[in-house]
Order: C-alpha cells, then sequence, then structure tokens
C-alpha cells in the first residue's frame, strides 16, 4: 500500500506565499512523491511542477519563476514553495507518488487528498 499525503493549503491574498508539502509512505517498494498538480473549478486536472530521482524538475509554463518544487529524500517528501501567487492559482493541489507494488509492478499514479488553495482579495 502507498499513502500520500498533502498539506499546507489555505486561504493567501494575491501576491502573497504558501508552501506545501507532501510525504508519502507504505509497504511498497521504491515509494517516491513525484509531483504536484491542481485542478480548479470545472477544469481538468494539470501538472503544475515535477521531480525526478536525478533531481531534474519540470514546471508548467504559468507557474515558472514562482513555484519552487524541492525534495527531502530523507524524509521522503516533497515541497511546492509557491510565491506570487494569483487568483488563477486558485485550486485542489495534488500530490501523485510512483511505487513498485509487490509484484514488481511500477506504477506513478498513487494520489493524495489534495489540499485546497484559494488566492483572493
Amino acid at each position: 500500500q502507498v499513502h500520500v499525503v498533502e498539506s499546507g493549503g489555505g486561504l493567501v491574498q494575491p501576491g502573497g506565499s504558501l508552501r506545501l508539502s507532501c510525504a508519502a509512505s507504505g509497504s511498497f517498494g521504491s515509494i517516491r512523491p513525484m509531483g504536484w498538480h491542481r485542478q480548479a473549478p470545472g477544469k481538468e486536472r494539470e501538472l503544475v511542477a515535477g521531480i525526478i530521482l536525478a533531481g531534474i524538475t519540470n514546471y508548467a509554463d504559468s507557474v515558472k519563476g514562482r513555484f519552487t518544487i524541492s525534495r527531502d529524500s530523507a524524509k521522503n517528501t516533497i515541497y511546492l514553495q509557491m510565491n506570487s501567487l494569483k487568483p488563477e492559482d486558485t485550486g485542489v493541489y495534488y500530490c501523485n507518488a510512483g511505487a513498485r507494488d509487490y509484484r514488481g509492478t511500477y506504477r506513478d499514479d498513487y494520489w493524495g487528498q489534495g489540499t485546497q488553495v484559494t488566492v483572493s482579495s
């Protein structure tokens, strides 16, 4: 099994900052949190930022220069530092993790429950 837990969301004014955390754990092998996605009301879920084992990161164009994804390998946790927040950043932010199950099959679609981010004055 894989457990993915996000935290750090909240209400913030435009121009403000938030830091999200995502911790992954469980009994499967090679569990690793991989990225942040968000889903705005009435829209599909989209990738915001990802980080791979080598530490290489990628970002959606809409957040480049404002968001930073980082990792604490010892805690098996990734973070999303969000600065200069805009109303269009509002949505539920989800973290996904990858893991290898008991049969050795690798999947990267283990999701947490999400954390709400609302940017509003």
